[in-house]
């Protein structure tokens, strides 16, 4: 198990390099001159000669490239071209709000998909299994920005239970310290301020879950439907086995590979591809972040940005991997 760790993460070094070849061409073909968005239409020719040098962006590519590669190797993300920030400085309270956006949108899918998956598979044809089945497909065709603006409609302007838009009430701030605010809110022993936080949760993790849930529900009912018909199941219900023990101990552990590779792709795909949720409900996360920096054409912000979401799906991949063994004892990592 160790050595195969040690090769992954050894693996993770070119993947990562060919990231940063991919992003650095692609943010220099986006269209546009950053020195022009900066000054602003009115600049002057000679303003924006003299910014573009100070940017560095007048040397040849290949020469930025290396130049940016070096500071990642001294663990240095640049500096923002808007706010003149370094980014390792200011990057963390977004990456800390996408992540408490994702871990709830992936706690909600979860746990309901996988529950709707093993009902659906234990009482096949059923009503509940046709139900959870159209409803799974009417989840992975809804858009996220419609679903999102109809639960603003509903339970916030309509029935005002829950807030539209932010993590926290303006009004009564949160003391930072992790940036994780459930985490932060419950440190500092503040309840009514958790309970705010969780509001402001509830109706972007519902729509940010909503697609995850439905293909991790039917996965499970697919791969349960197949396990449920193998012999050492159809042994366990002969011995007398409580039917609940043969579907949540012996049918769903053999089943639960294909499903656990399905959760570990959409929180990688939740970590970079959050940015319609994060915009309509104004969530403060990365994806909200790197759709700004690209209209400022921030260089930095949006080469570092994008190389800190692979990174994240990449050891995603890993730890997913890694969980196989654990999950089933046949599979060994020895060699």
């Amino acid at each position: 198990m160790l050595s195969y760790t040690i090769r992954r993460l050894l693996s993770v070094i070119p993947v990562l390099i060919g990231m940063t070849i991919i992003v650095f061409a692609i943010v220099r073909a986006i269209p546009g001159d950053p020195a022009q968005v900066i000054l602003g239409q009115r600049a002057t020719a000679d303003a924006i000669a003299s910014l573009t040098k100070e940017l560095g962006l007048d040397r040849p590519w290949y020469i930025q490239y290396f130049d940016y590669l070096k500071q990642l190797f001294s663990g240095d993300l640049g500096t923002s071209l808007r706010t003149k920030t370094p980014i390792m400085e200011e990057v963390w309270p977004y990456i800390a709000a996408t992540l408490e956006l994702t871990f709830v949108a992936m706690l909600l899918a979860v746990f309901i998909g996988v529950n709707a998956g093993i009902i659906s598979a234990w009482f096949s044809n059923s009503w509940f299994d046709y139900l959870a089945m159209v409803l799974a497909l009417i989840g992975v065709s809804m858009p996220i920005f419609w679903l999102g603006l109809m639960e603003q409609w509903a339970f916030s302007i309509q029935l005002g239970w829950l807030p539209t838009s932010g993590r926290e009430n303006i009004r009564d701030p949160i003391d930072s310290i992790t940036n994780l605010y459930l985490i932060d809110t419950l440190i500092q022993g503040n309840f009514g301020q958790f309970i705010t936080a969780v509001k402001h949760l509830i109706l972007p993790s519902i729509a940010l879950a909503t697609i995850p849930m439905a293909i991790i529900a039917r996965m499970t009912r697919s791969t349960m439907l197949e396990v449920m018909k193998s012999d050492f199941i159809r042994t366990a219900r002969a011995k007398g086995v409580s039917m609940f023990w043969v579907v949540y101990k012996h049918s769903l552990k053999n089943a639960f590979i294909p499903v656990l590779t399905v959760i570990g792709l959409q929180t990688g795909l939740l970590l970079g591809g959050a940015i319609l949720t994060e915009t309509i409900f104004a969530w403060p996360g990365i994806g909200r972040y790197l759709y700004d920096a690209i209209n400022y054409r921030d260089y930095p912000v949006i080469q570092s940005g994008i190389l800190l979401i692979a990174t994240a799906f990449v050891f995603i991949n890993l730890i997913v991997d890694l969980l196989y063994a654990l999950v089933d004892p046949r599979i060994k990592y020895s060699k």
